[in-house]
Formats: C-alpha cells, sequence, structure tokens
C-alpha cells in the first residue's frame, strides 16, 4: 500500500509534504509531486500538511482520482520526456531533485487555475 497525490497537486507543488516525509519518498516533477510507492513506508505524515488535500491513503482514494494510484506509480517504472530510462527507485528524492517532466496524464491535462 502507499499514499498518492492526485489532481489537486497539478500546478501547486506545494512541498510541505516534502518537508514533512521522513524517508524523501515524494519526487517533483514538471508540474505535480509524486510519491514512490516502493519509498513509502505509509507513514501518513505527508496527508495532514497538504494545502491542497491532494494525498490520498490509496484505500481511502476518491473515485474520481483512480486513476492516479496507477499513474503515481508509472512516473518510476516508464521513461518520462527527456529521459532514455525509466527512474526506478532512486533512493531518495533530495539528491534528484525537480525533473522536470510529469507522467503523460499530468502533461496532458490543462493548467490548474489557482
Amino acid at each position: 500500500m502507499t499514499y498518492v497525490i492526485g489532481l489537486p497537486c497539478v500546478d501547486v507543488l506545494d512541498r510541505a509534504c516534502v518537508d514533512e516525509c521522513p524517508v524523501d519518498c515524494i519526487y517533483e516533477g514538471a508540474r505535480s509531486l509524486y510519491i514512490h510507492p516502493d519509498e513509502c513506508v505509509d507513514c501518513g505524515a505527508c496527508e495532514p500538511v497538504c494545502p491542497v488535500e491532494a494525498i490520498y491513503y490509496e484505500d481511502d482514494l476518491p473515485a474520481e482520482f483512480a486513476e492516479y494510484l496507477a499513474d503515481n506509480a508509472r512516473f518510476f517504472t516508464e521513461p518520462l520526456a527527456g529521459r532514455d530510462a525509466p527512474l526506478g527507485a532512486p533512493g531518495g528524492a533530495a539528491k534528484l531533485g525537480a525533473l522536470g517532466a510529469d507522467t503523460p496524464m499530468v502533461a496532458a491535462l490543462p493548467h490548474q487555475v489557482a
């Protein structure tokens, strides 16, 4: 099981969750943040600090955000734009910094207005 970041994060990128995560498993794309499903320890520290309520435990993911479960995983298992290979399990987001790319699903979304 893992936590999932959904649509409300797109184009917000608040990063409060990144600062709170004790295992550094929240990675930054160009328009959204992504939780690595294999690195997440299900502690839940990220969920209450998200100002836009974009983070859900996998079992509590609302139906309208169901596709984000697979999409968060895709960020790590499929090559992103400009990369030849998938990220895999890099072992922490801090050493990579912002990656400047998103999954095709997130990249294709219309820009969210604040």
